[in-house]
């Protein structure tokens, strides 16, 4: 009789990879995984440390696993509780002093442990490893499982840029980027596994510099290039990328990869030269926008993406004013944006000039609004034409599939479950600010692929 897994997942693409992985490892030990909590023998928090209050929430979540653990053991049945990801990597040891409930801590690094670390716990001893072993957990974790059309692929990992807000360094370590035949083998037995399209993921993956077949280090347009040749792989993407790493083969690539998706997730942060380098960004508003224009001419049609920290210790209205007008050059299709809070132990959290939280509420609010108009304008644009749709998720009513763009644009249909998995041409009817839907075309209407490159 199998045991059963809950894993609940916060924050980055990252993280929700890492929770996949750990559901591989723990596969192995006979854990299968459940939609929550209640009769769960092992539960799992994977946390993050980007948003705002993010250890209260994890002790939130925590109180309730407590009482279905107190339940379980009034019934004579064992449960472990576990805190992974970067919130245990970064307060271990708070954790294990505020819930003595707890039984096992650990960070993003050693998940290939699990096993070791369970046996540990079920014998009674309370866990905590933190370590950033000499090993890769890459090369101790289980390959090959695509979890659905659209999967996921870690190819680099940690920070060497600290940013003056981010934790991640801290919780992440250095960069690290794997191997390109290890990359190969991994993406293979995904595509092997039914996936159609590969995200390529990193904390900063357009840093990536792995090791090639001849000596040498590959960077990501290379790694794309090798990727894009495999038979059955039809979407490439990739996030999350710093701006100082867009390398001009980076940029050349989206011209000339068919299967690099005509999508670019590019964090600015700030369009005030003055926040960007006390935030150590490391480039200017002026070359962001340079980078923008260049991509821009590689690929006219790519759909631009970004995230904005409002409210930075030291931000002036005029800084934000500036904020604003970067956002209005660019026009984005989406963004993410969020009031700045600081971090334990981050440079950005012993900073002065702290900026109230009413100013930064107004100043995110208008932020807010004019890239949600932005964004809903993007979707408009949409409307009327056909476009290739992968469906990768089933909706919440009967009859419902989900999927994505190559533009990376949400689009619900009324479908048959056969579609699941396929890549359909949709008219697209309506637009939202979140997404669109429209009609499956059929066989008959289905446009060919030049005509529907001219639609979109």
């Amino acid at each position: 009789m199998s045991k059963k897994l809950y894993i609940k997942t916060w924050g980055c693409q990252m993280n929700v990879y890492d929770s996949q992985k750990m559901a591989d490892v723990l596969a192995m030990m006979g854990y299968a995984p459940v939609e929550t909590p209640d009769d769960a023998d092992l539960m799992i928090l994977n946390t993050c440390h980007i948003r705002e209050k993010a250890t209260e929430k994890v002790f939130s979540d925590l109180g309730r696993l407590r009482d279905i653990k107190e339940a379980r053991a009034e019934k004579g049945e064992k449960a472990l509780i576990a805190v992974a990801g970067c919130v245990a990597q970064a307060e271990g040891a708070e954790i294990m002093q505020r819930a003595k409930y707890v039984d096992m801590v650990f960070g993003p690094q050693v998940y290939h442990k699990l096993p070791e670390m369970i046996l540990n716990a079920t014998g009674g001893e309370r866990v905590v490893n933190t370590d950033f072993p000499v090993e890769s957990k890459f090369d101790n974790l289980p390959q090959g499982q695509s979890h659905g059309p659209s999967a996921m692929l870690s190819v680099q990992e940690g920070c060497d840029k600290f940013c003056t807000f981010c934790v991640v360094p801290y919780t992440r370590g250095a960069e690290y980027s794997r191997p390109i035949k290890q990359v190969m083998d991994e993406a293979k037995q995904m595509v092997d596994g039914g996936a159609k399209e590969i995200m390529l993921l990193g904390q900063n993956v357009n840093a990536y510099h792995g090791a090639n077949d001849n000596g040498g280090t590959a960077d990501l347009a290379e790694l794309i290039t090798a990727i894009a040749g495999l038979n059955g792989l039809e979407r490439i993407r990739y996030m999350t990328s710093h701006p100082s790493d867009m390398n001009e083969s980076l940029i050349a690539a989206h011209g000339s990869i068919a299967k690099l998706m005509p999508f670019l997730h590019l964090p600015v942060q700030s369009g005030s030269d003055r926040i960007l380098e006390l935030m150590n960004r490391k480039h200017t508003a002026a070359e962001y926008l340079d980078i923008i224009s260049r991509v821009k001419k590689a690929r006219p049609d790519i759909a631009l993406s970004s995230d904005f920290i409002v409210g930075f210790p030291g931000e002036t209205d005029d800084d934000h004013a500036q904020t604003m007008e970067l956002a209005r050059q660019v026009g984005f299709a989406s963004c993410y944006s969020f009031k700045y809070s600081p971090r334990p132990g981050t440079p950005g959290a012993a900073m002065g000039g702290i900026v109230s939280e009413q100013v930064k509420d107004a100043r995110l609010h208008e932020l807010q609004a004019f890239l949600f108009a932005q964004q809903l304008d993007y979707n408009k644009q949409s409307v009327g034409k056909v476009m290739p749709v992968l469906f990768d998720r089933k909706g919440d009513k009967p009859g419902q599939l989900l999927g994505k763009t190559p533009w990376m644009q949400s689009v619900y249909v009324t479908a048959p479950d056969r579609l699941f998995g396929e890549m359909t041409d949709v008219t697209i009817e309506k637009a939202f600010q979140n997404g669109m839907s429209g009609t499956i075309v059929t066989t008959e209407l289905q446009s060919t692929p030049s005509q529907k490159r001219e639609a979109a």
